[in-house]
């Protein structure tokens, strides 16, 4: 099921306040949380089970610039890895090895500087950014420009991925509708990656 245009413009911030201003989505496809875990590098045995607004609460509290925070929940196929506050999910050292063998999508946003950043990785290979309203790269595929052609015609000109496009390219990459009832009803199994930036 696709989702319409118009929940994803009012998604997180509306729906979910504390995620607004600064989140990270990362999907992985066929991984268990356990095993997402344990490729990030942390023992299962450090990690703890939250809700997502114990998670979100704990990201800010602790947040200290040398880690990072994160929750990891299985959905279908894929494992959703959660943050806020935080860049596991952009960091390309951690995610191109994170893919390997799989697909890894991700988005980050984080309003106070305006950043907005999408990744698709398959087996470890950055495939084309996430495309801008003035043009597409001509090494992207032809069923991704399709997509992103689909779109850009559902929303205004110059709107900010984050305020939309991103959440519904995510969703046609992943087959994950995403919902605040998805986010706020899951257990997340949290832990702490060392900071390497």
């Amino acid at each position: 099921m696709i989702a319409p245009p118009d929940d994803y413009s009012r998604f997180p911030s509306e729906h979910l306040p504390d995620l607004g201003g600064a989140y990270c989505f990362t999907y992985v496809r066929g991984l268990t949380p356990e095993e997402l875990v344990i490729r990030l590098g942390v023992r299962i045995e450090d990690c703890s089970h939250m809700t997502l607004d114990e998670l979100t609460e704990t990201a800010y509290s602790s947040y200290d610039g040398k880690n990072m925070f994160f929750g990891a929940v299985a959905v279908g196929d894929w494992v959703l890895l959660v943050e806020a506050n935080g860049g596991l999910g952009v960091t390309e050292e951690i995610i191109v090895p994170l893919s390997a063998g799989t697909r890894l999508v991700s988005h980050f946003y984080l309003d106070i500087k305006d950043m907005d950043y999408f990744h698709w990785i398959k087996n470890g290979k950055i495939q084309p950014e996430f495309p801008h309203q003035e043009g597409y790269s001509e090494e992207m595929p032809d069923e991704l420009a399709q997509t992103m052609e689909w779109i850009d015609s559902l929303y205004p000109p110059h709107t900010y991925p984050n305020e939309g496009p991103a959440f519904l390219l995510a969703e046609r990459l992943t087959g994950i509708t995403m919902t605040p009832q998805l986010l706020g009803e899951a257990t997340y199994l949290c832990g702490v990656v060392p900071n390497s930036r």
